[in-house]
């Protein structure tokens, strides 16, 4: 673990303005970060000062303010490709997030690639928006979604993957880490395993791009998924990442302006990469703020950032082994997993948990958090989950513990 003279928690959280606030009067203590980030000041003022200085749109007007708009918007573009380390800026199309983006493929790529009786693999623990666009394309097109098992501890059954990734398969399709469990998956590893059987490789990595380096090139993942509002940016915008060979042989998912190069009477020619798939006037501020947001990420440093959540997560699960009737659910170990903490205690509701919690001040998750599948394969209705971010503390973390503690006396006599 990093030494606290490396990370700085204390001033980081001088950035947040809303971890100033009080909930019920007590401080905010905000474990809910894999729903959503909060915001640091820079990425407010950045989304206020587009608003405030030169907004327009973009890619149209020859004015200084459209200049300026087009420019900052672009400017994004390049953070973003940099960030993921994609090999051309092409390969960044701007969606809302990272819903639409897998929606975007199963519509532009999978209606023209994938055959009746042909096989999308998924697995046991993908969010909905990992699943249902794939339930879709199976309707439209005869073809089969087969999930992947994971195994009692929550990680990936391999042999089973290895076992139902056949000739019939043509894309492999999951979370890069569990929004559920924090499973980190071996996506370099399962890219490799797909290649060799010719399919295509799709990673989901909201829960991934906000806290842990992710390089494009090194997983060699044919599409990347991943939203905005999970890593300090606004809500409204998200990135698909996709090879540009691909790119360029998939037809449109939206039709409109700026998608265009020319239209006439006669039928429509596109435009060129990215801005083929941006049809309409694009979430401009929402990609300002992202670039900013992925600024911030990197002033602090994403290797310091991941170490300081493990430590956090650690410390966690050490410190819930002190209270009986807990069950927690996926890896217990902080390498293998994001810094998420998804548990039950003893026969209390998720949802009444949650509830005691907020009177505390602490904002927890507590469902099927988008998971059904996942919450039938634990045999379970639901979930509290608990998840942080590069502004949690252990001092948060101690008041989390003295809470559950409280809950179990009141619900657990």
């Amino acid at each position: 673990m990093l030494e606290a003279k490396y990370y700085d928690v204390y001033k980081i959280r001088e950035d947040f303005p809303i971890l100033k606030r009080k909930v019920h009067g007590k401080p905010l203590i905000y474990f809910d970060n894999a729903a959503t980030s909060q915001k640091p000041q820079r990425v407010i003022e950045a989304i206020y000062r587009y608003y405030k200085e030169y907004n327009a749109n973009i890619h149209r007007g020859v004015h200084k303010l459209a200049e300026e708009a087009t420019e900052a918007f672009e400017e994004a573009r390049d953070k973003v490709a940099k960030f993921i380390n994609a090999r051309y800026r092409e390969e960044v199309i701007f969606v809302r997030g990272t819903t639409e983006a897998i929606n975007l493929v199963s519509r532009a790529w999978g209606d023209y690639n994938v055959k009746e009786g042909e096989k999308i693999l998924i697995t046991e623990m993908e969010h909905h928006s990992n699943i249902v666009p794939w339930f879709l394309l199976s309707d439209r097109k005869k073809s089969k979604v087969e999930f992947v098992k994971i195994t009692d501890e929550g990680l990936l059954d391999i042999q089973d993957l290895n076992e139902k990734l056949d000739e019939k398969v043509k894309l492999v399709s999951l979370a890069h880490s569990s929004n559920v469990l924090g499973t980190i998956n071996p996506v370099k590893e399962i890219s490799k395993l797909s290649h060799e059987k010719n399919a295509l490789f799709l990673v989901d990595g909201a829960q991934s791009v906000p806290h842990l380096k992710v390089d494009v090139q090194e997983i060699d993942c044919d599409f990347l998924a991943f939203s905005g509002h999970k890593m300090l940016g606004p809500t409204g915008i998200g990135v698909l990442y996709a090879k540009r060979e691909i790119l360029e042989k998939m037809e449109p998912f939206l039709g409109g302006g700026d998608m265009i190069k020319e239209v006439h009477k006669w039928g429509a020619r596109w435009k060129e990469l990215p801005w083929k798939y941006e049809a309409g006037t694009s979430n401009i501020a929402g990609a300002i703020g992202l670039g900013e947001a992925i600024s911030y990420l990197l002033s602090i440093g994403m290797d310091k950032i991941r170490e300081h959540e493990k430590d956090i997560t650690s410390y966690t699960l050490k410190r819930m082994r002190e209270i009986e009737n807990v069950k927690i659910y996926g890896p217990e170990d902080a390498n293998k997993k994001c810094g998420i903490v998804s548990f039950n205690l003893g026969d209390i509701h998720p949802h009444d948990l949650a509830t005691l919690l907020d009177e505390e001040g602490i904002a927890v998750r507590a469902g099927h958090h988008c998971a059904q599948p996942l919450m039938e394969r634990l045999n379970i209705p639901a979930t509290t989950r608990a998840s942080f971010y590069l502004y949690n503390t252990k001092e948060e973390v101690d008041v989390f513990i003295e809470t559950l503690k409280k809950a179990q006396k009141i619900f657990l006599p």
